[in-house]
């Protein structure tokens, strides 16, 4: 029988030689068939001025956040190295004597999507200090005992040699990989660690190097089933005294969840140390006020879509790398807008491209929505007939409106701080107490108008002489340091801010001295003016004959005024200042914002929510009752989307003949229709093709899968309607 005859259907093999191709030749094919190419973006794309600015401007904050996480969690990752580390030198300690597993508890937080990044940092960290093998474990590698043992094995002998192309490495299965060959693997590899005695001198040991660490790393604890933990844990402690394990546990929530999930007679197998990383909402808060919300960059978010992003953290995956993507989104979507927005960049910058705008940039930029009120100030005819078609006259204008609108958002994260002061620790919070909250609420909305801020501003008047003077030097020491530290000849025009910033502040600290000054005591000229109204008398009260004049009575005396102290009047007149000359002047909605404000904030809030957060309700029904919008293919091309055509695909024929049924639908009925499109005939009456009875059974199928339908028990010939 020849060799290539078979029974059945199958594919032959014949091994003539052939070596696996060089990777470095398919890398050098690989980047001649696509020159210049950025990702997936095309020549015409990365070719364009905006996507050179936006690329700066992403390089400039992506290196930011790195830094700033690196020094987050430089600390404790290093406290991690430096135990390991020790482990890693006492290992002959414990080596033949006791059964005990050094391990390490990392408090991660809640912030799953983050921590295998975490874990890949910590690893690299790890293997630059001591000789280490490092396997990572995840849950769904471990659903039993024996899966759980093979992967490690596996991980610790082959993953090395995954991207190897030494072929005469030879490779074990997964059924291989057991204690017995990590052990021999560890003996061959590592003889001078494994021949080491115990019982060895202290100067031998001393002088010895440190011991080759086979470090395990569980970064979901709490996914992992108990009893395969326990088991597992248990597996590694009758081991260590061959082979010098260490387990490093990610945990999401507390450390109660390792006694909860180990009982004690394995708890007594592992020696724990417990390490706490810096909790998601305090890392996300650090990079917005350090990075997203820095006068250094010219990029600004609208108050939703600030907001946006920041609820999707906080109710859905407290992941602070899914926040720094969206931000990400959000900048790729504002300079994709076109060339115009290239001018999103530092001051000195922007003038230099203004030269190279052309005639559509131009009209993108009157296209604005702030444009128009900026026209319709102009009293002068001629100057708004040149602003609105001369491309060169409003080149010349647009430094001073750059100027203007980098003043303004600089002055606005000054003042900021100055508020988020006033308003943090107040009690209830009624306008938050973080200044992601307030920079997202007074961009959104007036707030000196919310019931909120009127709120804050009667505690604040209500507030003892020394808590207030305290509360306002606090919010002017706090402002003048962060004028200091962050933009005071760090950043350009600052000399523009500077006179402002100053000017009020001292101004304030003006009003400031009155308070102090003042006496808590009504003033002679209004104990004068209370003395000469005529107060009623109780006595006086009870001559009044009828009901009529004692409401008149009681009406009169409650609109006498009332002593004011001086020190009332004095704080009245500071909150009155600070709320004219630095909420509403510095504070207010972007609506209020100098002209072409636009090119520097993105507030297209629709597209990122598409984008962003996906419908997969609608994108099924799209997909199913118009298949064309995805295949774009011509034989799934609709007139209208009712129409029903054999050349769409089975599921969407049954998806549009569902729709047109109730809540029970006939299984019988439904082939009959489902037949009549796929395969039209006249006879109704003749056998249906077992093909086409295969293909309604497979889309009835699907579409049960999918949610649509689920069968009825009470009608086994029926199906019943799930959406509507």
């Amino acid at each position: 029988m020849d060799s290539t005859i078979s029974v059945s259907k199958g594919c032959f093999v014949f091994k003539n030689g052939a070596t696996r191709a060089d990777k470095s030749k398919k890398a050098t094919k690989r980047k001649k068939a696509s020159p210049g190419q950025t990702g997936i973006l095309g020549k015409e794309i990365t070719d364009q001025p905006f996507y050179a600015v936006y690329a700066e401007t992403w390089n400039k904050i992506q290196s930011h956040i790195d830094a700033l996480q690196i020094e987050s969690s430089a600390k404790t990752l290093q406290e991690l190295v430096d135990y390991v580390v020790k482990e890693s030198k006492n290992e002959e300690k414990y080596l033949g004597l006791v059964e005990i597993v050094p391990a390490a508890a990392l408090l991660t937080g809640i912030n799953q999507p983050d921590h295998l990044e975490q874990f890949d940092n910590l690893s690299h960290r790890i293997n630059e200090q001591i000789s280490a093998s490092i396997c990572l474990l995840q849950s769904r590698d471990c659903s039993t005992l024996k899966s759980a043992v093979e992967t490690m094995v596996y991980n610790f002998i082959e993953a090395p040699h995954e991207d190897d192309e030494d072929r005469d490495h030879k490779r074990l299965r997964k059924s291989q990989c057991t204690m017995k060959q990590l052990k021999t693997w560890y003996r061959n590899n590592w003889p001078e660690a494994s021949d080491k005695n115990p019982q060895s001198n202290e100067e031998d040991n001393a002088n010895s190097k440190n011991r080759h660490m086979l470090i395990v790393i569980l970064p979901d604890f709490e996914c992992f089933n108990a009893f395969i933990l326990q088991d597992l844990i248990l597996i590694l402690s009758s081991n260590c005294t061959d082979l010098p394990f260490m387990l490093i546990l990610g945990i999401a929530t507390s450390i109660a969840a390792v006694h909860n999930a180990l009982p004690y007679h394995v708890t007594s197998k592992i020696k724990l140390r417990i390490f706490k990383t810096q909790s998601a909402p305090v890392g996300l808060n650090e990079i917005l006020e350090k990075v997203i919300l820095s006068p250094k960059y010219a990029f600004h978010l609208s108050g939703k879509a600030f907001k946006f992003l920041t609820h999707i953290f906080l109710y859905y995956d407290f992941s602070i790398n899914g926040f720094i993507q969206g931000f990400k989104y959000c900048l790729m979507e504002h300079y994709f807008q076109g060339n115009a927005y290239v001018l999103c960049c530092n001051y000195s910058t922007s003038l230099t491209k203004i030269k190279a705008l052309t005639h559509d940039d131009m009209e993108m930029i009157r296209k604005q929505l702030s444009f128009r009120p900026y026209v319709e100030s102009i009293n002068d005819c001629k100057r708004i007939i040149a602003i609105l078609t001369d491309d060169d006259y409003l080149k010349k204008k647009l430094p001073s409106l750059l100027k203007e609108c980098h003043i303004y958002f600089m002055l606005y994260r000054i003042f900021l701080e100055f508020l988020t002061v006033l308003v943090e620790d107040l009690p209830k919070c009624p306008l938050g107490k973080f200044r992601r909250e307030l920079y997202a609420t007074c961009l959104a909305k007036d707030v000196c108008s919310q019931p909120e801020y009127k709120e804050c501003w009667q505690v604040l008047a209500f507030m003892s002489k020394d808590e207030f003077v305290a509360k306002i030097s606090k919010a002017i020491t706090q402002t003048q340091e962060f004028y200091e530290h962050e933009i005071h000849e760090k950043l350009e025009l600052f000399a523009d801010c500077e006179e402002i910033v100053i000017t009020k502040l001292h101004d304030v600290k003006e009003l400031l001295t009155k308070v102090v000054m003042a006496g808590m005591d009504a003033g002679k000229s209004q104990q004068q003016q209370q003395q000469q109204t005529t107060v009623t008398s109780p006595e006086e009260l009870k001559q009044v004959s009828s009901r009529q004049d004692l409401k008149d009575k009681l009406l009169q005396m409650s609109k006498e005024q009332k002593p004011v102290s001086e020190f009332a009047k004095s704080v009245q007149e500071t909150l009155d200042y600070i709320e004219k000359e630095i909420v509403m002047a510095h504070l207010g909605p972007l609506q209020k914002a100098p002209p072409l404000h636009e090119l520097f904030v993105f507030s297209d809030i629709a597209t990122v929510k598409r984008n962003i957060i996906g419908a997969p309700r609608a994108a099924l029904h799209m997909a199913l009752n118009n298949p064309h919008f995805y295949l774009q293919c011509k034989c799934c091309n609709l007139r209208e989307n009712t129409q029903l055509l054999p050349s769409l695909p089975d599921i969407s024929v049954m998806y549009k003949l569902h729709l047109e049924c109730g809540r029970m639908i006939n299984l019988y009925d439904w082939l009959q229709a489902f037949r009549s499109v796929v395969d039209f005939t006249e006879d109704d009456q003749e056998q249906i093709d077992p093909q086409i009875q295969a293909r309604f059974t497979r889309a009835v199928a699907e579409l049960q899968f999918l949610g649509y339908i689920k069968m009825s028990k009470r009608k086994t010939d029926h199906a019943t309607r799930l959406t509507w």
